[in-house]
């Protein structure tokens, strides 16, 4: 029996903002799912996998492991897939590269050396599928704003910073484009992201 060939997915416009944490990555995304929304754009989202990983039993922040660092950005992957299949636009809360800045920083932290081996395989896949993000934001440490009080988070203010340094560290070795988003820079990167995808929705 022939059967129809499966029709392919259709990629959406994917926005994407990564960097150390409380830099207000997941209070601007929402504000933009909001205005989106409001333009009656079909919007999804891929959250922050660190507290259902810690859930499962995988080590975070200056815990991370080659192990969970592989987990998190294969699940971050297949969420985002998942996304595509019923939104126009998918908003991404730490994209791949972001969880290779976390395992770097994690490294040097504990002042261990990373396998090359195991390290090349995760740059392969964050430079494999980072150029399926058609908007990145990296998030700028202002030291001077406390943590946040909504999540679990790590206090160390050495590891916050370890964590800035090498996100932005793997942005530049795998030569990924982006956008800096300091924190009071919200506004314009909101106008720069609703300006980027209706522009793309209407082509």
């Amino acid at each position: 029996m022939v059967t129809a060939p499966a029709h392919p997915v259709e990629q959406p416009v994917t926005v994407a903002v990564l960097g150390t944490h409380s830099t207000g990555k997941s209070t601007f995304l929402a504000r933009l799912a909001h205005d989106l929304r409001r333009r009656h754009i079909s919007v999804g989202t891929v959250a922050d996998l660190g507290e259902q990983a810690k859930r499962i039993g995988l080590p975070i922040l200056f815990n991370h492991t080659w192990a969970s660092t592989l987990w998190i950005m294969t699940r971050g992957i297949s969420d985002e897939l998942e996304a595509w299949l019923h939104s126009d636009v998918v908003l991404i809360d730490r994209p791949v590269p972001d969880a290779l800045g976390y395992y770097r920083a994690a490294l040097e932290y504990r002042r261990e050396m990373a396998d090359p081996v195991q390290i090349a395989k995760l740059e392969e896949i964050a430079r494999g599928h980072s150029n399926r993000y058609d908007l990145t934001f990296r998030t700028t440490l202002d030291p001077t704003i406390p943590l946040g009080d909504n999540k679990i988070r790590d206090s160390d203010t050495e590891f916050r910073m370890l964590a800035d340094r090498h996100v932005d560290e793997v942005l530049r070795d795998l030569e990924l484009p982006h956008e800096l988003l300091p924190a009071d820079g919200h506004d314009a990167a909101l106008d720069q992201a609703i300006t980027f995808v209706t522009n793309r929705l209407t082509r």
